[in-house]
């Protein structure tokens, strides 16, 4: 998709209010569409989410403007606004009916393993079709994700949901339960950690993956002509590690731990990002290695957060964090563009990776993020 943007003219700055713009939009629509969520119910909401998501990527396909860019993005945002929380809100309540929601983690970690295998593939058919034309995988991207709204016709309501008493959720009921779960202990100091420092800091990771690997493959003799098609093959080779990953996500859980996992990783993410810029091509290393950790990293966050939440207003809290997430990551996307711009997209992360290192260090002198034996939502909860 970057690789469309800057053959559309724009610059790193451009794209980076594109970001900027979509973040932005997830900051004021995440409450409302989680609301609607909860009230509505999940199946709904994730209805109106895949329609319009389908919709935004055939429009992206056909845009030749920043400004008719800048309104799609807007609309793209406003349909992951209506998937965010409803998608790990319907799964946690589906695995709850089954007295299963320890297994939410596990759960989702196959679940993003299949799309990553079925993405692997995908990968290689959208580089060569990019070759040929870079709007055409929008179009293919466009189908596939019309697709969804017909499975999601097929699904139910958890009974977890059905049970809930949703008629009496106001919407100032509903500001109260987010303001009440984002200030408990057991997920203050991890918000900071998780969904403002580290997930701002990855996201940079995504948006400059494809301009770093085109200037790195190019420097080492691949002709610009075969860039499209190679970066297909890669995406192959960064979803399949991602989805062997993701399969093990349950046995990583066991073995290493949910609150081992979240205080080593921003370190060792951290030291790769700077390393690359003195060692560029520890990039296509890195950017393998962090798509993996990613859905993992992300299947453990919903499983925490999940934890300590109840599943009245299950969806606009999950919003919330999404929220959070997107309202942090906006200045790292301005700041990185106008660095990338002046300097190089390298330089840019590896600032990321400064700011990420110490950030971390200093949410773990205040506080550790991740509790030991945390009890379950249902015993804490107002």
């Amino acid at each position: 998709m970057y690789l469309f943007f800057l053959a559309q003219e724009l610059s790193f700055t451009q794209i980076a209010i594109l970001e900027a713009l979509y973040n932005l939009t997830t900051l004021f629509g995440e409450i409302p569409t989680g609301y609607i969520g909860d009230r509505v119910g999940r199946r709904m909401s994730l209805l109106i989410g895949t329609v319009l998501i389908s919709v935004t990527l055939l429009g992206i396909g056909l845009a030749g403007s920043f400004l008719t860019l800048a309104v799609l993005y807007v609309l793209w945002s406003t349909g992951y606004n209506f998937r965010s929380g409803s998608e790990d809100a319907w799964l946690y309540d589906t695995l709850t009916d089954d007295l299963s929601e320890n297994e939410f983690a596990h759960v989702r970690g196959r679940g993003e393993s299949a799309a990553l295998a079925v993405g692997a593939g995908a990968a290689i058919v959208g580089g060569y079709l990019g070759s040929i034309d870079l709007s055409y995988p929008w179009f293919v991207a466009a189908a596939v994700t019309g697709l969804g709204a017909v499975v999601l016709l097929t699904m139910d309501e958890p009974e977890t949901y059905k049970e809930t008493n949703t008629d009496d959720l106001s919407m100032r009921r509903t500001v109260g339960i987010v303001k009440d779960a984002l200030s408990r202990r057991n997920l203050r100091s991890f918000i900071l950690y998780y969904y403002v420092l580290y997930a701002a800091v990855t996201y940079l990771i995504f948006v400059f993956l494809q301009p770093i690997f085109q200037t790195i493959v190019v420097d080492l003799g691949v002709s610009q002509s075969q860039v499209e098609s190679l970066l297909g093959w890669f995406y192959a080779g960064y979803s399949l590690f991602g989805a062997i990953l993701s399969y093990y996500t349950g046995a990583i859980k066991e073995h290493i731990g949910v609150r081992m996992w979240f205080l080593v990783l921003p370190f060792i993410v951290g030291a790769a990002l700077v390393g690359m810029y003195f060692v560029p091509l520890l990039a296509l290393p890195t950017f393998l290695v962090a798509r993996g950790l990613s859905d993992v990293t992300r299947s453990f966050a919903g499983q925490y957060v999940n934890d300590q939440i109840d599943t009245l207003g299950r969806a606009t809290v999950l919003s919330a964090m999404a929220m959070v997430s997107g309202l942090a990551v906006v200045p790292f996307q301005l700041g990185s563009g106008v660095i990338s711009d002046s300097v190089s997209p390298l330089f840019a992360l590896a600032v990321a990776g400064v700011i990420l290192v110490g950030g971390s260090g200093a949410i773990l002198l205040w506080e550790v993020p991740v509790a030991e034996g945390v009890s379950s939502s249902a015993s804490e909860s107002t």
